[in-house]
Parts: structure tokens; sequence; C-alpha cells
């Protein structure tokens, strides 16, 4: 049983790391602020189908177009750990969370939202990552899973802002940006021994 749970929680554990939903709260309840109950409802359905639009299209066809262009795994493992490792670096310094809001724009759960803010540069990344390590199916399970928890997420933003506060989603959003610099340097030194080995 364990042996069949084992590669889901594998791809399950970074991509949630990676897509950081709770860490993400302060700032989609501060975009959605003064929206009716059926705009923030809308809002959410818009955000989740981007991010996972967006990351599911690049699961299947990321491959790809590495491969087109000459890229090995073991070259985009060392690349993207390293872009991961600046991401995670990024996020943990105060400065990177600063951002200037205004009211709603209707496409908000596109873009920021759905894009770059659930599933960007890091999400992207790692599910790659998964996809050549434990294959499509657990890769697919685990991110659709995801997924739906930050539909849950978000659905009950002001319910959670409440029980932890401010400053305790912060501090589960840095302790998700500490495992996310962990997971780079994984990958950079599972992409350099593949070079070594190969």
């Amino acid at each position: 049983m364990l042996n069949i749970l084992k590669p889901y929680l594998l791809t399950f554990i970074p991509i949630f790391v990676a897509v950081d939903a709770i860490g993400n709260l302060p700032l989609f309840v501060s975009l959605v602020h003064g929206t009716t109950k059926k705009e923030k409802h809308r809002i959410i359905l818009q955000t989740v189908f981007t991010a996972t639009g967006v990351a599911v299209a690049f699961m299947f066809v990321g491959k790809l177009v590495l491969s087109l262009l000459g890229i090995t795994i073991q070259d985009f493992q060392i690349a993207g750990g390293v872009l991961l490792f600046v991401i995670a670096a990024r996020l943990l310094l105060p400065s990177s969370h600063a951002r200037v809001l205004g009211s709603p724009d209707k496409e908000v759960g596109v873009v920021p939202l759905g894009t770059p803010l659930i599933t960007g540069p890091a999400v992207l990344t790692t599910t790659l990552m998964m996809l050549d390590t434990y294959g499509v199916g657990a890769t697919f399970v685990s991110l659709v899973t995801n997924m739906l928890f930050v539909w849950l997420c978000l659905s009950k933003a002001d319910h959670i802002m409440k029980l932890m506060g401010v400053s305790g989603t912060r501090a589960f959003a840095k302790i998700m940006y500490i495992l996310l610099a962990a997971i780079a340097a994984m990958m950079i030194r599972r992409g350099i021994m593949g070079v070594i080995l190969r």
C-alpha cells in the first residue's frame, strides 16, 4: 500500500511547496477586496482553471519543447534548480512582497493570480522534474490534487486568514520558501550527477 502511495506523496509535496497556496492568501485577499461574493467565486474558478491549464499544458509539451531545443533533462534540472533557488531566495526577502494593489481587474484570476502567482516558474519547473522522475500518472494526480487544495484555500481564505493571522500565513510561506530552496539544491545535485555519470 505504501509503495503504491509513495510516488504520489513524493510528487505532491514538491508541487505543494512550489504552489504555496496558504502563503499566497494575503495577496489574494487584497486583490479581491471589495468584490461581491459572486464575483469572488468567479475569480477563484478563473484562477484555478488558469493555473491548472497552464501547468498541465506545460507538463505535456514542455519536454517536447526541450527536446526540439536540444536541451537534456540534466540541463533542465541544473538550470531549473538554479532558477528555483533564486526564486526561493527572492521570496524570502521582505521587499519581494511589496506590491501596488488597486481595484480588482476582471481578468485578475488569469494574471496575476492564475499565473504567475499560483502556476509560476517554480511550479512549471517542479512539475517537469516530477514528470521525469515519477511519470505522468503520479505527477498529473498530484498536480490536480494541489489545484483542488488551491480552490479550497481560496474559497475559505477569510476563515484561514482569521485562524492563522497575517503573521501566521507569512511564517508558513517562509517555511515553504526554505523547502523550495532545498528542493532546488536537490535538483541541481541530481542534474550534476546525471551529467557526470552520463
